[in-house]
């Protein structure tokens, strides 16, 4: 289903850009205590998770897992945003850190935007840790293009309640192309940077598979993904690696409740990359805005302050679906600190 937001944007705060950067960097972020867990995968390497601390939960109260997007962490202002959110609804609430995101991982390889068997593993390690909990899961960008493709992917076989995804990239070589038009190659700047002092900082501490070429002389995405994302991850170029890693193709096999937030302005993309209807199964819902930027969607509150409005309307989403999930006297409290 494909329908029209209920998102208004703050007047002050109608550009795409000022919604995009207001909400990664000006925006406040009160401090969040967490426990840490690392989880040994099978081939060596490591997945850091950071889970809310227990406050006397029942056994099955529900799990909220939130994925990060590129270059994101626990440091993601949106990602503390919803596990302050979660903690307030009564929920667990972890984020899971990918690949080589937390810190430089043990193997060559990191994560990318079509790598659903990582996710996979958390899932189930969350699944036995907690049998009886309803899961959800949340994605923002990277993260939730990997979502939506593990729920295609999984279909019916998937183990979550409901889900919901953020500014997604649905089709990865039309967003490699939008990223580099006008104001939108600042932003491909600062996340290839980020990218290069991760992948230089682990090759210091690993040998590299094979020599690549000057990290420097890398500026765009289909370079960097020709060059490093598609040989260490076993694609054979970015343009493979765009077509298998795409969450597009995989949206009408979703089977799990699914919300998907995305603004027409988002200046990562283009707006004609939005799903049709007919790429939607009935268990999506797609709700576009005009408005709102990558990540942004902030609105006015009472006296024109921000309001951070996907911690709204997530919860509200989960609420609905998700068993367990039910508000307390915190949740105002939370909503207002942002």
């Amino acid at each position: 289903m494909l329908t029209r937001s209920e998102f208004e944007p703050a007047f002050w705060l109608r550009n795409p850009h000022v919604q995009t950067v207001f909400a990664s960097k000006v925006r406040s972020s009160p401090p969040l205590e967490v426990e840490r867990e690392r989880l040994e995968l099978d081939d060596g390497d490591f997945l850091d998770l950071s889970w809310l601390p227990e406050r006397g939960l029942d056994a099955d109260a529900p799990v909220v897992v939130i994925l990060h997007g590129l270059n994101g962490s626990l440091e993601s202002k949106y990602a503390r945003g919803l596990l302050r959110q979660a903690d307030a609804h009564g929920a667990r609430g972890v984020l899971m850190h990918f690949r080589g995101a937390a810190e430089p991982n043990r193997l060559a390889r990191s994560y990318h935007s079509g790598e659903t068997e990582d996710f996979h593993t958390v899932v189930s390690h969350v699944r036995k840790r907690f049998a009886r909990a309803p899961l959800a899961a949340v994605g923002y960008s990277l993260g939730g293009n990997v979502l939506l493709k593990y729920l295609g992917e999984q279909g019916r076989a998937a183990p979550l309640a409901c889900a919901t995804a953020v500014s997604v990239p649905y089709d990865l070589k039309r967003c490699a192309q939008a990223i580099q038009q006008g104001l939108s190659r600042i932003y491909q700047a600062h996340l290839i940077n980020g990218l290069r002092e991760a992948y230089e900082t682990k090759f210091k501490m690993i040998e590299a598979p094979q020599p690549y070429p000057d990290f420097r002389r890398l500026r765009d995405f289909p370079s960097f993904d020709n060059a490093i994302t598609a040989p260490l991850n076993g694609f054979r170029d970015a343009d493979d690696y765009y077509a298998r890693s795409s969450s597009g193709p995989f949206l009408k096999h979703i089977r799990v409740p699914t919300l998907v937030i995305h603004a027409e302005d988002d200046p990562f993309m283009s707006p004609d990359i939005i799903p049709t209807p007919e790429a939607l199964s009935p268990s999506v819902r797609l709700e576009v805005s005009r408005h709102g930027g990558h990540v942004g969607f902030i609105s006015a509150g009472r006296y024109g302050e921000p309001l951070y409005w996907l911690e709204q309307r997530i919860p509200a989403w989960l609420r609905e679906r998700l068993p367990g999930f039910a508000a307390d006297d915190t949740v105002n409290e939370a909503e207002e600190a942002g």
